[in-house]
C-alpha cells in the first residue's frame, strides 16, 4: 500500500494540514495549487484512505487523517535529519564528537556552553562523559576524547588549550565537626584522626594521583564533588572543595573554611584542552573557536 507513496505526496499532505488550505500549502511549497491537490488525492487513493474532509469551508482531518498526519510529521522530520546528515558527510564534517567534563569544573556553565554550540549542529551527535582526577587526561591521550574540560599540565607540548577561568580549592568542615577550635594553624597531623572525603580517580591504567591527601588518615572516596559536599555537610568527613561550590554554605555558616598556614588549599586553572598531534575535523574546529570566543562569558563567581 505504501510502495508507491512519494516524499512529495507526504510533504503536500503535511503542508495542507499545517497551513490550513491547498492554496497556502502551494505557496509554502512553491508549487501550483492543482499539483498539490492532485498529489494529496493520489496519496489518499494509494492508501485507500480519506485523509481530508473537504466538505466544509476549510479542509479538516478525518479520524484516519489525524492518525496518519502524526506519523507523517515524524517521518518527514526524520527524512530531513537524514538529508542533513548526508550533506554533513558529503562536506567531510564529523557525525559525532566526544567531550569529557572533569570533576572540578562548574557543570551548569559547561553544559550551557555546549548547548549553545550544538543547537547549531543538529546533525552532530555529542558523546558526553564525566571523568575525575586523571580520567579526562587518560581519555584524551587514549584517543577516546576529542576535547576535555579539566585542568592540565600547561607545559605539556602535546596539548593546546583555552583558558576558561581560575578558582580556589579550600578545605572545609561542618560546624562542630572538629573537637578543637578552628584557627589558621591547624596542621595535617591534627586532621589525621578525622575522615577525609576524596574524589575517586576514574583513570584505569594511569598512575593514580592524590591531591591534598593527609597521610595516614582514613578516607572515603566519592564519585563527584556534589556527593563529596553533601558528605561534608552531613558531618561525615572533611575535604577540599572548589570555592565556587561552597560559597553559599560559607556565607550561611553551614560549612567552615579551615585553610591556614599548613592547610593552604590550592588554585585550579580550568581549561578546554585537545591534542595537537590529532587531526581535527570542521565541527571540532568550529567548537574550538566557539569556546575561545565564549571563554570570557562562562566565568562563574569564586
Amino acid at each position: 500500500m505504501l510502495d508507491n507513496v512519494t516524499l512529495h505526496q507526504l510533504q503536500c499532505f503535511e503542508a495542507v494540514v499545517s497551513e490550513g488550505s491547498f492554496q497556502a500549502a502551494a505557496e509554502k511549497l512553491r508549487r501550483a495549487q492543482p499539483t498539490v491537490s492532485t498529489s494529496v488525492k493520489n496519496l489518499e487513493n494509494q492508501l485507500q484512505l480519506t485523509l481530508l474532509d473537504r466538505s466544509g469551508y476549510r479542509v479538516t482531518l478525518t479520524d484516519a487523517g489525524r492518525s496518519f498526519y502524526e506519523r507523517t510529521r515524524v517521518f518527514l522530520h526524520e527524512a530531513k535529519r537524514l538529508r542533513d546528515h548526508a550533506a554533513q558527510l558529503a562536506m567531510g564534517e564529523e557525525s559525532e564528537l566526544r567531550v569529557v567534563i572533569g570533576d572540578v569544573g562548574p557543570l551548569p556553565e559547561t553544559l550551557a556552553l555546549l548547548r549553545r554550540f550544538f543547537d547549531g549542529c543538529p546533525g552532530t551527535k555529542l558523546h558526553l562523559h564525566f571523568e575525575a582526577v586523571s580520567g579526562p587526561w587518560e581519555r584524551l591521550f587514549d584517543g577516546e576524547a576529542d576535547l576535555i574540560f579539566h585542568y592540565i599540565e600547561k607545559s605539556d607540548p602535546r596539548l593546546e588549550f583555552v583558558d576558561l577561568f581560575t578558582f580556589k580549592i579550600i578545605p572545609v568542615v561542618a560546624p562542630n565537626f572538629l573537637r578543637f577550635p578552628i584557627s589558621k594553624t591547624i596542621t595535617p597531623e591534627q586532621m589525621r584522626d578525622y575522615v577525609q572525603c576524596v574524589i575517586r580517580d576514574t583513570a584505569t591504567h594511569s598512575e593514580p594521583r592524590d591531591y591534598y591527601l593527609v597521610e595516614g588518615a582514613r578516607n572515603w572516596t566519592v564519585s563527584d564533588q556534589l556527593m563529596k559536599k553533601e558528605l561534608i555537610l552531613q558531618g561525615m568527613g572533611w575535604g577540599h572543595m572548589p570555592r565556587y561550590l561552597v560559597d553559599p554554605n560559607l556565607r550561611d555558616g553551614s560549612l567552615l573554611q579551615i585553610s591556614g598556614r599548613h592547610l593552604k588549599g590550592g588554585q585550579v586553572d580550568l581549561v578546554a584542552a585537545r591534542r595537537r598531534d590529532t587531526p581535527h575535523g570542521p565541527i571540532a574546529n568550529r567548537l574550538w573557536q566557539f569556546i575561545a570566543d565564549e571563554a570570557a562569558k562562562i566565568v562563574p563567581a569564586g
